[in-house]
């Protein structure tokens, strides 16, 4: 499970720009949409379009009991919330209660903040601040609903002992953490919560009356159920100190209004001056106040996800043509969005999963290195074959044929490549072109059973606390303190990684080959607890 909210720090490279086909919805894009819910990618999908002055909502497939989606359905939609949470922003500088280059220390007295005062609101809001994607503290008690336990007191904690790795500013870092930071301090200026100040400044104004930060009365009967990257029903997130990086719940007729909105957002408003592009972040896309401009055609957008829903909203920078595009389900909108701005844009073709007998799965399992250097690993868990890259998220995959998968979280795939006598020996990876990575092991790293005795134990984390190693039916669980016990996976000699959070562990032995430290690696920080 991933417990990053989705990001737009990746962008779709576009091509022409085009007015939109007869019917407001392009129907190269409404022939995508329904063959992806007949393939279960999507349950059901709900589109807003706008074109020139016409404008409508549409909905696809249908919610339990039959019932068929429309623009009341209500949906999580992740990370598009960070653009409301930099509309209050923009709205508090030009009425002329904060500045950009304010220290956000400034509206958390009180609280120690690493950054001190070159930790401003516009790094924060341009995703330059030096922050992690995460914080260290987070770890949930449970995937389902990792967010639901982590408040202020917890916020406050991590920024206290923190350090940042570069002075804010100097880098493009995408970071969760750093929106529900703002939203959070946002929130106290105004002496107010998040959730009453974005209906005060937004919702309100907008006659946006199906949204809200947490489920209303009114609309649990409309929600959609959401479903992970595997189509399986999961629970609907709860914020608390995150809520300005993703709490927002909302419906394509409510977003139809906010797109409107920025579309016709006058100079001199909030949403335009959120809109305006501050810094790059690529060679093809810049940033402004969340929102994200990218191609030559300058498409502005951003995009969403949670445990079960994904998002996108864009216009065109002639603010003639926007789209917001809402799912339930954990699996990417993109590129239907830029498709609907651009005529001329990719669609992913769509994949029906197959299943394969676990012998097939075990002749991909191993370890792949790309040109650039960085190993994949493939690994099977059951009757799933799970792939990850070194420092990054594990990501479950999916057959599509003998030697084709893909991700269904994103437009990522891959096509395995074999010999004569049918022994795979590479992978051409799918993503931003194609990418040959010949197969470097024959298997995905294993620890026999004595090796992994040799890390059961206790290690000293400073005030952190003990971190406890334990072996439970022959695998190795980790445990921080008062945190809940997860099990960490072989990534490597003496190497192992979470599959909860973002982060890896190094053993460290010494020259009897006893194990001596265990090195957490999260965030860019490297943190060493020597053995009790």
């Amino acid at each position: 499970m991933r417990f990053a909210i989705a990001t737009a720090a990746v962008a779709v490279v576009l091509l022409n720009s085009s007015a939109f086909a007869a019917g407001l919805v392009p129907e190269r894009v409404e022939t995508a949409i329904q063959e992806r819910i007949a393939a279960d990618q999507y349950p059901v999908v709900v589109i807003a379009v706008v074109d020139g002055d016409k404008s409508e909502v549409r909905g696809f497939g249908k919610l339990p009991g039959g019932k068929p989606a429309d623009g009341n359905t209500v949906f999580e939609i992740g990370s598009v919330t960070k653009t409301f949470t930099a509309t209050l922003l923009a709205d508090a500088v030009l009425k002329g209660t904060l500045r950009l280059d304010q220290p956000i220390a400034d509206l958390l007295p009180g609280w120690t903040i690493p950054g001190g005062p070159k930790l401003t609101l516009e790094t924060i809001a341009t995703q330059r601040s030096g922050l992690p994607r995460m914080p260290t503290n987070f770890v949930p008690a449970g995937p389902a609903n990792p967010y639901r336990d982590y408040g202020e007191d917890k916020l406050k904690a991590f920024l206290a002992g923190y350090t940042l790795p570069r002075e804010p500013g100097t880098k493009y870092e995408y970071s969760n953490l750093g929106f529900g930071l703002l939203g959070t301090a946002l929130a106290h200026h105004a002496q107010s919560d998040y959730a009453s100040l974005l209906q005060r400044i937004v919702f309100g104004p907008l006659g946006m009356t199906a949204s809200s930060v947490a489920t209303t009365p009114s609309q649990t009967a409309d929600l959609a159920p959401g479903h992970d990257e595997k189509g399986l029903p999961t629970n609907n997130w709860v914020f608390d100190a995150f809520a300005g990086a993703g709490g927002v719940r909302s419906t394509g007729n409510d977003m139809l209004k906010y797109l409107k909105a920025n579309m016709t957002a006058a100079q001199g408003t909030a949403m335009a001056l959120a809109q305006q592009p501050r810094a790059d972040v690529g060679p093809d896309s810049k940033i402004g106040l969340a929102w994200m401009t990218t191609g030559k055609y300058g498409v502005v957008w951003h995009n969403g996800m949670t445990g079960g829903y994904a998002a996108y909203v864009g216009f065109s920078a002639d603010r003639k043509h926007g789209v917001v595009l809402l799912t339930n389900a954990a699996a990417s909108l993109d590129d239907l969005g830029f498709a609907t701005l651009i005529a001329e844009a990719p669609i992913t073709a769509v994949k029906k999963s197959v299943t394969l007998p676990v012998a097939a799965l075990d002749e991909v399992v191993g370890d792949y290195r790309l040109p650039t250097g960085l190993v994949i690993h493939i690994f099977r868990e059951g009757d799933q074959l799970v792939a990850r890259a070194e420092g990054q998220p594990a990501l479950p995959i999916y057959a599509s044929g003998p030697n084709d998968f893909f991700v269904k979280i994103a437009p990522i795939a891959a096509t395995f490549t074999r010999d004569a006598a049918g022994k795979v020996t590479g992978l051409v990876l799918h993503q931003n072109g194609d990418h040959v990575a010949p197969k470097v092991t024959d298997t995905a790293f294993s620890v026999d059973a004595k090796t992994l005795r040799d890390y059961v134990g206790v290690y000293s984390f400073g005030a952190h606390g003990d971190f406890v190693f334990t072996l439970k039916d022959g695998q190795l669980f980790a445990q921080l303190a008062t945190q809940s016990a997860f099990q960490v996976y072989p990534g490597g000699k003496d190497a192992f990684f979470y599959k909860v959070v973002d982060a890896q562990l190094s053993f460290e032995r010494d020259g009897a080959g006893k194990v001596i430290a265990v090195v957490l690696h999260q965030n860019g920080h490297d943190t060493r607890a020597p053995k009790k």
